[in-house]
């Protein structure tokens, strides 16, 4: 089992966990969609050759976005990844996946 945790703009927050829980992650025993997230703010500057959805190249930017955290089984990490990136409107979506043990 993993966690996967993803940073993304409220425009997309709903979008994202539906590309998510349509592969199959956020299952947990006979429960599905599930998910954990809290709002916060992120930061990033866009380089020389970016194509940014938010901000300018060389600013600095500061935009509300959602931290997003669900579980999701190992045979199907890489569909949900694909899924995760698909949905998310960043070019270089921010996001974590930590392999998780069960007791």
């Amino acid at each position: 089992m993993y966690k996967i945790c993803y940073f993304v703009p409220e425009t997309h927050l709903e979008n994202t966990k539906k590309a998510l829980f349509d592969v199959g992650a956020g299952r947990i025993g006979d429960y599905d969609s599930c998910a954990w997230q809290c709002r916060g703010q992120g930061q990033f500057r866009p380089l020389a050759g970016s194509d940014p959805f938010l901000g300018k190249s060389g600013e600095l930017e500061t935009v509300e976005e959602f931290k997003v955290e669900l579980v999701c089984r190992d045979d199907l990490i890489e569909e949900a990844v694909a899924a995760l990136k698909s949905a998310h409107p960043y070019e270089e979506p921010a996001y974590e996946i930590y392999r998780l043990e069960l007791l």
